[in-house]
């Protein structure tokens, strides 16, 4: 596994779509300060990170007063 950084770029955007030729695929596009980068995922995948995603939003804390 390659080695990680300790930050991490800022989605900015994001937009999620079925190509009208490959509907067995869900296409995820993240737009950060590098440009945009497309992810392809077929059903099982999307609902691992789908799933993964909502349990770690649950547990996130409340942001930082300032």
């Amino acid at each position: 596994m390659a080695t990680r950084s300790t930050s991490a770029d800022f989605v900015t955007a994001f937009a999620t779509g079925w190509p009208e030729n490959q509907p067995e695929i869900m296409v995820l596009s993240l737009t950060t300060h590098r440009g945009v980068q497309d992810f392809a995922l077929n059903k099982e995948e999307a609902l691992l990170i789908a799933k993964t995603i909502k349990e770690t939003a649950a547990r996130l804390a409340k942001p930082k007063a300032s």
